[in-house]
């Protein structure tokens, strides 16, 4: 029932194109997550900062699309990080509101955590990591089931991020 954006890292575009083949033909926005999810990329040189997210970049051009926004790994930024972005005609998004779910590891209650904390303007973050266990995918379906009920009844609506920050995450090449 909404569109998201999935902000996917460049090996992992390359290892599963046909995700971003569906996540792009149901419609949704594709960001640049890096290119190898590094979680201490932001102690990287400014040189290596510039690789990682230009590598993705180059990775996504494939499938017809530039992403504009990038999300860093963990949410963590640096003072370089604006001057990276800038060379790549680029912009920061962040997150607002999560559920410390450990990547999926941890999806029990993730819509509780979820409405809890979220207010008008949020950007909400989960994460597309297969659930383990038995029964997890549609354990996890059924908390964002639960997360888009409670929108509802907080009279809130989840909308396309362009939408809520006003800009385009991602151009198509043709």
């Amino acid at each position: 029932r909404v569109t998201a954006a999935f902000f996917v890292s460049g090996r992992n575009a390359v290892s599963h194109p046909e995700l971003i083949r569906r996540i792009l033909g149901d419609g949704h926005a594709v960001g640049n997550h890096s290119c190898s999810h590094d979680p201490f990329l932001m102690l990287s040189p400014h040189r290596r900062l510039f690789r990682e997210i230009a590598a993705a970049q180059d990775a996504l051009k494939g499938f017809g699309i530039r992403p504009l926004a990038f999300r860093p790994p963990v949410g963590l930024t640096n003072p370089k990080l604006p001057s990276v972005l800038g060379a790549l005609g680029m912009f920061c998004v962040t997150f607002s509101c999560r559920a410390f779910d450990r990547g999926n590891r941890r999806i029990e209650g993730m819509a509780g955590k979820i409405l809890r904390r979220v207010r008008p303007g949020d950007i909400v973050l989960l994460h597309d990591v297969r659930p383990r266990g038995e029964n997890g995918v549609a354990r996890w379906l059924q908390e964002v089931e639960s997360i888009l009920d409670g929108l509802a009844a907080k009279d809130l609506q989840a909308v396309s991020l362009a939408e809520l920050i006003g800009r385009p995450v991602m151009e198509t090449s043709g």
